[in-house]
């Protein structure tokens, strides 16, 4: 009886099969199925390639395959020696999941799902299943998953946060056609690739909030952020007391421009009631000698309270003093 040479009942997750007998007899029966291809593989080179049908191996149907034995001393014996892989040509799904980062060195973790096809069996088996060893269906899978995991971390670090969650879409498609072209180097057709999960952390979270609410500018919620770690930091140091980080949460929560001064303490004339600066010796307005020029403080002589000098009504309990 001839040689027959078929995969016979592949699973659904079956990429490719090979050929467990590297001894081909001339005559041999290739029996290839539907949705099948047969690819002929020796010294890590595809040669002749078959496709769905009932095949007798000759000289004829194996050209490649010949040249290079007629180049061979003692080609002539039977059988001869080649790798017969099957490679299914049906649609795939895979998974993937990495972890990235923006360009703000924000954590990503992503995670989806993409789905192939092989489009040129032989350029296939050149490239990853002599290319990279992987003659098994969990050989090229991990294969790709981790080819996808490593353009995917490349295509994100050129986004910053806010992008990579309000233009997800157009990220994906993106990241699909960069993928796209690479799969066409290795005979293998991207039909599809989502994005189903992403998330950073909680730190990222808070900030991704601040600018999607269009409450703060990426500036500002930075800003924030010093204070809450300044705050933090001051809370650990030992001996901190309450109200130790007052004077310098104000100064980091300043907008950034130029610097501006205090204002200053103010006092009521007492002849035209203008606004004038308290260390006035007169006023602006009237001319009114504002006393006492110097401050100073007296007490009050109904009920004995310390009150500022020049004081016309004591505050404590109302006395006339002038």
């Amino acid at each position: 009886m001839p040689q027959v040479i078929e995969w016979k009942n592949p699973g659904p997750e079956d990429v490719l099969w090979r050929y467990p007998d590297e001894e081909i007899t001339w005559g041999a029966q290739l029996i290839v199925h539907e949705y099948e291809t047969a690819v002929f593989f020796r010294d890590g080179k595809a040669y002749d390639v078959f496709n769905a049908g009932r095949h007798t191996l000759t000289t004829l149907n194996l050209p490649l395959l010949t040249g290079l034995l007629t180049r061979i001393a003692g080609y002539k014996e039977k059988p001869f020696k080649a790798a017969v892989i099957f490679i299914s040509t049906k649609v795939f799904a895979g998974k993937y999941g990495t972890q990235a980062q923006t360009t703000e060195l924000a954590p990503l973790k992503v995670y989806g799902g993409f789905w192939f096809k092989v489009e040129s069996a032989q350029l296939f088996v050149n490239e990853v299943v002599g290319g990279q060893n992987a003659y098994t269906s969990e050989d090229v899978n991990n294969y790709l998953r981790g080819f996808l995991n490593e353009k995917i971390i490349d295509e994100l670090s050129r986004y910053d946060l806010l992008t990579v969650f309000t233009r997800l879409d157009e990220t994906s498609v993106v990241v699909k056609n960069a993928i796209s072209d690479y799969f066409k180097r290795i005979g293998l057709e991207l039909t599809d690739l989502r994005f189903e999960g992403i998330d950073t952390t909680p730190e990222y979270r808070e900030r991704l909030f601040w600018l999607r609410t269009g409450r703060a500018a990426p500036e500002e919620v930075l800003r924030m952020e010093t204070v809450k770690k300044a705050a933090e930091e001051l809370g650990k140091s030992p001996g901190a007391g309450l109200g130790t980080g007052m004077v310098l949460i104000p100064q980091v929560m300043t907008p950034y421009g130029p610097a501006q001064a205090p204002a200053a303490a103010l006092v009521i004339c007492p002849k035209c009631n203008a606004k004038i600066p308290a260390t006035s010796k007169f006023c602006s307005e009237c001319g009114t000698t504002i006393t006492p020029p110097s401050g100073g403080t007296m007490n009050c002589p109904k009920c004995g309270k310390t009150i500022p000098a020049g004081s016309k009504f004591c505050p404590e309990c109302g006395e006339k003093t002038q």
